[in-house]
């Protein structure tokens, strides 16, 4: 997975007051990654509209345990609406 779509994805969670949140969930249910990433699968064709290309970057980290770490490693590094940087 490409790091800026991380970056890109920790930032619009910030930006919304959401990153704290999403960074415990992601750490509590990191043991069901797995069984999320069928659910993503799953429920694809119905969240695509909502979340659009966003959704790729949620499946593919829910499909790979590093990026899944470097995520919530974004989500715990952002402080500031720009994603950290300056």
């Amino acid at each position: 997975m490409i790091d800026p779509q991380l970056r890109g994805l920790a930032g619009e969670l910030h930006r919304r007051g959401l990153a704290a949140p999403a960074r415990l969930l992601l750490d509590v249910h990191r043991p069901l990654r797995p069984l999320l990433a069928d659910l993503a699968l799953l429920l694809g064709p119905s969240l695509r509209p909502l979340l659009g290309r966003r959704l790729d970057v949620v499946d593919d980290a829910l499909h790979d345990d590093d990026a899944y770490g470097r995520l919530i490693d974004e989500l715990a590094g952002t402080d500031a609406p720009d994603g950290g940087a300056g």
